[in-house]
């Protein structure tokens, strides 16, 4: 209880004091009201007309930015999709551009082989007519050697028997020749 009783008089000096600064200071209740009063409507006023339009406008501001983040996200996502999408294609592209190398290797290993063919049986044609040629000029200079060994054989007869061949015994002779050199 004692403490109740201490805090009264401190209450009540508090008091006393209070009363001594303000009228020192040139406190009095009508001026205090009409301070409070004035203060209320400009409080008012400034609120209605300054602060509202100030914190909407913060407000706006604010939804605007988050927007923009927003919309900066969507924008960062949607340039790796598209960075993503550029890849794939870049790859299937590549993957295409070497299946299309490969094809023309193989095509260029094709058409060499069918031109190294054609060359090759070219060539063996040609060895074959070269062949067929010489085998030709070989019959023919074997009947031309026949021929001329044919006439020095009669002419060779002629000359030693003395006597003058007959066309029948010409032809007899060289037919003989032939058979012999044939054999």
């Amino acid at each position: 209880m004692n403490h109740f009783i201490m805090l009264a008089s401190l209450g009540s000096d508090l008091a006393n004091s209070a009363k001594d600064t303000a009228g020192k200071f040139g406190w009095d209740l009508p001026h205090f009201l009409a301070q409070v009063i004035s203060f209320s409507i400009v409080t008012f006023l400034l609120s209605k007309f300054a602060y509202r339009p100030i914190i909407e406008m913060l407000e706006n501001r604010r939804q605007k930015i988050a927007e923009s983040v927003a919309n900066a996200e969507k924008i960062k996502a949607e340039l790796a999709r598209t960075e993503a999408a550029r890849q794939d294609v870049l790859s299937r592209a590549n993957a295409q551009a070497n299946k299309l190398i490969e094809e023309a290797r193989a095509a260029a290993a094709r058409v060499q082989e069918q031109e190294t063919q054609k060359a090759i049986a070219a060539a063996e044609q040609i060895i074959t007519k070269a062949r067929e040629a010489a085998a030709q000029d070989h019959e023919r200079m074997l009947a031309e050697l026949r021929r001329e060994v044919g006439r020095l054989v009669v002419e060779t007869t002629g000359r030693v028997t003395g006597k003058v061949l007959t066309p029948e015994d010409q032809k007899r002779l060289a037919e003989e020749t032939s058979r012999q050199l044939a054999a």
